[in-house]
């Protein structure tokens, strides 16, 4: 404050400090004076209680007399002879000053009293006013707020030392925050404490209790510190009856008696102007002050600018109402048990009115909510009828399910159910439909089997209470069908709506809203067990009949449009998913406007449809921008918040941004625990996820990948059960890195016994179960049953195109899978063919520029580069670098690959130093783009330790695979064949950088018996380490001059073909 004071300087000479009772104003301004007379800092010092024109008058008059010797017996003359000498004159002896004008309650007061400007002079006011007329004229004002929480706690605990009491620093915080960090309240508050020899902990119960008004636990009035005057509840009621008197008369004390029912933090205006308050206002003027007219929203608005002036609330058009607490409970104590019933009633109406039926942005909704909460903790029972529940607490609860608060929804509901229940028995339809309510999430929060115990507790109660064909029998068997398709038995869930279909039908007519939503719960069942066919037919007819009952806009239509266009792209159509949902965003934004929940339901479906048809970059563009919008509507919290950032994450990974996936689930991760809580299976998936994508990719590590993985199964399974389709699902990624890792035998026998869990659980044509017969197929091949593979695949695809169709996802990379076996397999031909026929299939379908277009013409590449001389694929390369370039990007990982491609080529063409010159630029670019160690550098760093030997820098080749052969004994450990190639590719180097054949031979010895061990006499790296290791045998003291990378491409080759295996020379 002092510094305030003095900031002026000599262009500002009046200081007028505000703000609400019990900010310590008078006490600041007596430090401030003392503080200056005691530094000598003035040379006249008047303190003036202002509380009136009269005394101000008088106070001047008497410093006219000790200073002047002027006349007491002309009271008006000595004031004005004082203020006159306070005025500069030329030649007339400096005098410093310092006038304190302390509680200003009227403006008007002060009027012609205003010392004069002088440089040598200061003036002090203080007041709770806060007009205009206190400024000008060189005078600044300056607010008073509370107390910081910590300098709060620090007077506390400094005046209850002072006194050699000693409170814990807790229950010191605590108390402190209970009276608002009100500086007058603390300091009664530690007067009483003192005085009563209570504790913290005691004078808090004591103020919690609500039987206890505030002044019996202020000190007596004769026992206020700090020579105060008056109790704090005592300076508001004199301020509260000067605010009553301004315009309009009569309507402050009413207002503020509404607003002390609600949230201190924050009033909507539009609650304290809306029709239900008018009317309180108009019932409850003060008596005496004008005539029972109706109160008008000028009326209302003016009696909130006269608090405000009085400092008892804080006001400015277009912000939140704010009061503080203890102010409230005051006003609310001095309220007549009577009154207070209906002013709460009133409160209630006027929150119910402004409550907009959509809440366009989260702030005005969790503003609403605590508005509401505050209110139903002073007395909640003042909003029950004898009949029903004030529909404002049944607002308070759709709020809460709406911003995505589960746990309060629910607990919101179980407490309403209780109050309903003692007041109008269990088996009203009220209680009943709260404890439905209650358990409307309890399926996200719950484990499957106490959801669906609760459910059928709750079904059975129905029954009992309002009988078999009750809606809200009817809701709880709805309820509990999807627990059970939550909990994975899909199937008991499908039979439970059959049956609830038939009773709808009968009961509540087969165009009733709520037997629509049960057949379009049994097209989704339909879907979620695989048979997508089927629900995309029973939505197609159940969307004719929505259109006819419901409306083209209504809610549940546009949900069948939105899931039949979702079907459409899962189907193998993402350009049609995305042109449709492209169109309902037009409708939505057309009908709702952006900032609607649904509209931006619409835009983050039309995000992941605009990727999946080619376009992950300005998908991803979108996305944030959706999510932008939807932190300000629905809060950072929201699960579909949480949801869009996971989202974000992985189509940013698909754009090329390598390090954006781990940002957006570890973000979607935080988000989802604040809401569910860290052991919620969400939460436990999406970290897990995090942690073996970081390390499986990020870190290339994938032994601590599958470990994470191994622990987050263990952690879901208590939950969902062994047999959850999540649960099988993390199973077979489990089981796919571990084949990376391992045996490629074992994990096809793994494999194997998960697809026996799938077609018990599942079914035989789940895409589930058909995807587990794709990888097994796979590892089979890896394992080296070419031939089983490929006849596995040709089944499968056959299943595949009949059950999920020619164009789904799965059947495609089954297809695609086949080739690469085919390739593997040795029949190159019927390879170039299957790829070929894929690659004018999926230019057919999503162009030729879509990213798994170009996966393709890669994957046709790669297979035509190993037998095709290497000149003659360098145009191939050069024009999907081009292709890759246009359409992803320079920076795309998948462009780099095929720069990595094309440097291979380049090398086999005889250019190796070139190559390994470009592959070196092409180095940076991964170190620039990913984490040094990331999976999709592997590859490439592999190729330049090549291209470094090709080129005869031995020991820079040396470095390279050292740093590789590190990093897979990481991955993969000592006896996989990736960890024993590097060996041989290492040993050879060293050998001849060293020009050391001896050393070589030995290295190729040992390792040619860990392959045999290991791999077997019949694989090609053991075939190719014992011819090198013979020809070492052979050379005598020179270096063999076919190299090892060179023998282990070509018995790879012959192993595929069939043909004899080549020698070294």
């Amino acid at each position: 404050m002092r510094a305030a004071v003095d900031s002026g300087g000599t262009a500002v000479l009046s200081q007028v400090l505000t703000g609400t009772g019990g900010v310590g104003k008078t006490q600041l301004a007596a430090d401030y004076a003392r503080t200056a007379w005691d530094s000598g800092g003035v040379d006249v010092l008047v303190w003036i209680s202002a509380s009136s024109r009269s005394a101000i008058t008088a106070s001047y008059a008497q410093a006219g007399v000790e200073v002047l010797a002027a006349a007491p017996s002309d009271p008006e003359e000595s004031a004005r002879a004082f203020l006159a000498w306070l005025e500069p004159k030329a030649g007339q002896k400096p005098c410093r000053w310092l006038i304190v004008l302390d509680d200003v309650e009227d403006p008007a007061d002060i009027r012609g009293w205003w010392p004069p400007a002088s440089p040598r002079g200061r003036v002090l006011v203080t007041t709770r006013r806060r007009e205009a007329a206190l400024t000008g004229a060189g005078r600044r004002l300056v607010t008073v707020g509370l107390f910081t929480p910590q300098d709060a706690a620090a007077y506390v605990t400094a005046v209850l030392a002072a006194h050699e009491r000693h409170e814990p620093a807790d229950q010191i915080n605590s108390l402190a925050a209970d009276l608002g960090h009100l500086p007058l309240a603390l300091a009664q508050a530690a007067a009483y404490i003192i005085d009563t020899n209570v504790t913290c902990a005691r004078y808090r119960r004591l103020l919690a209790d609500r039987l206890r008004k505030l002044a019996d636990l202020l000190p007596e009035p004769s026992a206020l510190p700090d020579d105060q005057a008056v109790t704090v509840a005592a300076t508001w009621s004199l301020s509260l009856g000067h605010a009553d008197r301004l315009r309009p008369a009569g309507l402050a004390r009413p207002m503020l008696q509404l607003a002390a029912m609600l949230d201190p933090n924050g009033i909507s205006t539009d609650v304290l102007t809306s029709r239900p308050a008018l009317t309180h206002l108009t019932r409850h003027r003060t008596p005496g002050t004008q005539q029972p007219i109706p109160a008008t929203t000028e009326d209302a608005v003016g009696a909130l600018h006269a608090l405000h002036r009085l400092s008892l609330v804080t006001y400015a058009p277009g912000q939140p109402v704010q009061v503080h607490g203890l102010v409230q409970r005051s006003v609310r104590e001095q309220v007549p048990p009577e009154l207070l019933a209906r002013t709460v009633r009133a409160a209630a109406d006027a929150l119910l009115q402004a409550w907009p039926q959509t809440e366009r942005d989260f702030a005005t909704g969790q503003r609403l909510r605590a508005n509401t909460e505050t209110l139903r903790s002073h007395d909640e029972h003042l909003l029950w009828s004898d009949h029903d529940v004030h529909e404002v607490l049944l607002r308070l609860g759709q709020s809460l399910s709406g911003a995505g608060l589960l746990q309060a929804s629910m607990d919101h509901y179980r407490q309403l159910a209780a109050t309903s229940e003692q007041k109008y028995g269990a088996g009203s339809r009220r209680t009943l439909t709260c404890r439905s309510d209650s358990l409307r999430f309890l399926r996200f929060t719950a484990r499957p089997a106490e959801a669906v115990a609760t459910y059928t507790e709750l079904a059975a109660d129905c029954a009992r209470l309002a009988g078999p064909d009750d809606p809200a029998t009817l809701d709880a068997r709805c309820g509990l069908a999807d627990a059970r398709a939550s909990g994975g038995d899909l199937a008991g869930a499908l039979a439970d709506y059959e049956e609830l279909l038939v009773d709808h039908q009968r009961v509540r007519g087969p165009h009733h809203r709520r037997t629509l939503a049960v057949r379009s719960r049994i097209a989704s069942l339909h879907g979620d067990r695989g048979d997508a066919s089927r629900a995309a037919a029973l939505y197609e007819e159940l969307l004719g009949d929505y259109r006819t009952y419901l409306g083209p806009l209504d809610d549940m239509t546009l949900d069948v449009r939105m899931k039949l266009a979702r079907l459409q792209g899962e189907a193998g159509d993402p350009v049609g998913a995305r042109d449709r949902f492209g169109e309902l965003l037009d409708e939505h934004l057309a009908e709702f406007g952006r900032d609607d929940y649904r509209t931006l339901a619409v835009r983050h479906e039309l995000a992941e449809w605009r990727a999946a048809a080619g376009d992950p970059a300005g998908a991803a563009a979108e996305l944030a921008d959706m999510i932008d919008d939807a932190v300000r509507i629905l809060g950072a919290h929201h699960i579909d918040v949480s949801r869009a950032r996971y989202s974000l994450g992985l189509l940013r990974d698909r754009a090329g941004d390598a390090n954006a996936a781990p940002v957006g689930i570890d973000e979607s991760a935080r988000l989802l625990e604040q809401t569910l809580g860290p052991d919620h299976p969400f939460v436990i998936g999406f970290r897990g996820f995090l942690q073996a994508w970081q390390h499986g990719l990020a870190q290339s590590d994938p032994v601590a990948a599958a470990e994470v993985l191994k622990e987050m199964i263990a952690a879901l399974r208590p939950f969902w059960g062994p047999d959850h389709p999540e649960v099988l699902f993390w199973r077979r990624i489990l089981l796919g890195i571990e084949g990376l890792i391992g045996d490629p035998s074992q994990t096809a026998e793994e494999f194997a016994a998960l697809l026996a869990d799938c077609r018990r659980v599942l079914g035989p044509e789940h895409p589930h179960t058909l995807a587990n017969r794709a990888q097994l197929a796979n590892w089979r091949g890896e394992a080296g049953d070419h031939s089983k593979a490929v006849a596995d695949l040709r089944d499968l695809q056959e299943d595949m195109a009949r059950v999920l169709g020619l164009h789904h996802p799965e059947t495609l990379d089954t297809r695609k899978l086949l080739a690469e076996k085919l390739h593997a397999a040795g029949d190159t031909t019927a390879a170039i063919a299957a790829y070929e026929d894929l690659i004018t299939l999926h230019s057919q379908v999503l162009g030729p520029d879509h990213p798994d277009t170009l996966q393709l013409r890669s994957a046709l590449a790669d297979c035509r580069s190993r037998d095709a001389e290497a000149d003659t694929m360098i145009p191939v390369y050069q024009e999907l670098i081009a292709d890759y370039t246009r359409a992803l990007g320079p920076d795309h990982p998948r462009t780099l690959d095929m720069r990595s491609d094309l440097l291979n080529c380049r090398a086999e063409a005889g250019d190796p130093v070139g190559a390994a010159a470009e592959c070196r630029e092409l180095l940076r670019d991964y170190q620039r783009l990913m984490p040094p160690d990331h999976i999709e550098a592997l590859p490439v760093r592999a190729i330049y330790a090549g291209l470094l030997a090709d080129s005869e820098d031995f020991a820079g080749s040396a470095t390279a695979y050292e740093d590789l052969l590190s990093v897979a004994l990481r991955m993969w450990g000592p006896d996989h064949f990736g960890s024993l190639m590097f060996r041989g590719c290492l040993a050879e180097v060293r050998a001849r950088r060293d020009r050391a054949p001896a050393d070589g031979l030995v290295a190729f010895a040992a390792l040619f018996d860990d392959c045999l061990r290991v791999l077997g006499p019949d694989h090609h790296v053991t075939e190719a380490t014992r011819a090198f290791r013979d020809a070492l045998r052979q050379s005598g003291s020179a270096l063999p001059s076919t190299t090892y990378n060179e023998l282990l491409g070509q018995y790879a080759k012959a192993e595929r073909s069939g043909r004899a295996m080549p020698t070294a020379g």
